[in-house]
């Protein structure tokens, strides 16, 4: 303590203090020795509790790194450095504790020598050399010091702003004031210097616990700041959740809306849509698969997340409703709504967005004609028109109804021809002995077969010859004996009916034919 020049005064002070500190040794009471020492106890188990609990919270942090990367990954790998560095910071004074308490060793319960270790020796050497602070000192201070702020350059802001300042605190080496000394004095005088070796373990002991504590309080304001995060309505959105996707004019929108949360950090294990399995994303998941029938369909499945080694599923519930795909124009000509009485007209009735089954349709002469969905026949029958009516039922059991009128026409007049020739036709006699009068309707919507029954022959300046049938007979053989190169043969009253379809329909006279001899 009196190293370097000195006045004689300050050489006495020095004395004084001395005889002052060894005073207070002999004056320290047995009863205080123990009690630092059953307080250091108490500390050390405190720490023991401290580290079980440090290590259930990382394992619970690993845990969820393993199970969410991105969310905890990054929060993982920092505290993975933060523990690093408490380990170094706790064995590196458990190493002081060590060479100090050499000469002091436990008894087989735990026990320091409580009463024994009632000197500074051990620890004053270690930290002083004379009345400076020795190397070892200055390397213990510098990292008492440096530990909050190595811990703010690992943990950035994952460590909350309060919590780094209590950090702070807890390691601050300022200047202390002593009320003894009625003057600030070294962080390393306040604390350690010609204390009893027992009450500077029990600080030391204190130290290590403050470094646990700090390690617990960072993992511990981790999983806060998650708690916090998700439990803050920046994190939510509203979600419409209609009751279906698809609604029809004049129906009630009904529907949900629902706060939800979307984490990007946040994937999925397996993602199961309508037992297809589809990748999973970044706190979601795209899905596709066929539209299937037209009607309102369910999708179902479930988000699969691991979880402390468990999966947990949550399901999927949605629903989606299929309209007919629009794959020609409704275009109609208002004035040509016609079918023709005494055939079966056919047509495609049906309701966009409702499936066959809940369509019926009904008027005079209609029937299904069973050959795909929505398709009917129209055979009307008296009148001029007739009108065709439409019912489709909804999802929800309602009704929609339509209606149309069309026209009824007859069938019109045919064409006589020969040999399916209309019109004015030139060729020799013997040609027309031989073919067949027939009847056509050409550019007709409907391909009718028309049978010749009866039709008047003709020749100029000869009588007309009524003939049954549809071919000439032995007068008309005769009569065309007699014309020469230019005369005309006129066909004409032409009887015909319809064979197949539409047969039984009345017809009218087909109209006459001109045959030119040649």
């Amino acid at each position: 303590m009196a190293g370097g020049k000195l006045t004689p005064r300050q050489k006495m002070i020095n004395l004084m203090y001395l005889v002052f500190i060894a005073m207070l040794a002999l004056n320290m009471s047995k009863e205080v020795l123990s009690a630092f020492g059953i307080l250091n106890n108490k500390i050390e188990s405190s720490n023991s509790i401290t580290d079980n609990r440090n290590e259930s919270s990382y394992a619970q942090l690993a845990q969820k790194a393993q199970d969410q990367p991105l969310q905890y990954g990054d929060k993982k790998a920092k505290v993975d450095k933060i523990r690093a560095l408490c380990k170094e910071y706790n064995d590196y004074i458990e190493g002081i504790k060590t060479e100090i308490t050499k000469k002091f060793p436990k008894d087989k319960e735990g026990n320091y020598p409580c009463e024994q270790m009632d000197k500074s020796d051990e620890i004053d050497n270690m930290f002083y050399t004379g009345d400076k602070e020795s190397a070892k000192g200055k390397e213990f201070v510098e990292r008492v010091r440096g530990f909050a702020a190595k811990l703010k350059a690992i943990g950035g802001s994952s460590i909350a702003e309060v919590e780094m300042k209590k950090i702070e605190k807890r390691f601050e080496t300022n200047d202390v004031y002593s009320a003894k000394a009625e003057a600030k004095l070294p962080w390393l005088d306040y604390n350690y210097h010609h204390f009893p070796l027992i009450a500077s373990v029990t600080k030391l002991t204190q130290l290590q616990a403050d470094i646990k504590t700090t390690e617990s309080d960072i993992m511990e304001g981790m999983f806060k700041s998650d708690l916090v995060a998700a439990a803050s309505l920046t994190a939510y959105q509203p979600i419409v959740v209609p009751e279906k996707t698809a609604f029809f004019q004049g129906e009630a929108v009904k529907g949900k809306i629902i706060l939800g949360k979307f984490d990007p950090n946040l994937v999925a294990k397996s993602v199961i849509v309508n037992g297809a399995s589809v990748p999973a994303k970044a706190g979601q998941a795209d899905f596709s698969f066929g539209a299937g029938a037209v009607g309102e369909h369910e999708i179902t499945g479930s988000f699969n997340f691991d979880e402390n080694g468990k999966v947990i599923s949550l399901p999927i519930k949605g629903n989606y409703v299929v309209v007919p795909k629009p794959n020609s124009a409704n275009i109609s000509a208002d004035k040509m709504n016609v079918v023709y009485r005494g055939l079966p007209n056919p047509m495609t009735i049906s309701f966009a967005g409702i499936t066959d089954n809940h369509v019926t349709a009904s008027g005079p002469g209609l029937s299904k004609s069973g050959t795909k969905p929505g398709a009917y026949n129209l055979n009307p029958g008296a009148g001029t028109e007739v009108t065709v009516s439409v019912t489709g039922e909804l999802p929800d059991k309602s009704k929609v109804s339509d209606k149309k009128v069309f026209r009824i026409k007859n069938i019109p007049a045919p064409l006589g021809a020969i040999a399916g020739t209309p019109g004015v036709i030139k060729g020799a006699k013997q040609r027309l002995q031989v073919s067949q009068i027939t009847a056509v309707l050409p550019d007709f919507l409907y391909d009718l077969n028309f049978k010749v029954t009866q039709f008047t022959f003709k020749v100029q300046g000869q009588a007309a010859i009524v003939v049954n049938g549809d071919r000439v007979n032995g007068q008309c053989a005769a009569a065309l004996a007699k014309v020469t190169r230019g005369d005309q043969v006129t066909i004409s009253d032409i009887k015909s009916v319809i064979v197949g379809g539409g047969a039984g329909v009345q017809i009218k006279t087909a109209a006459p034919v001109i045959y030119e001899i040649q």
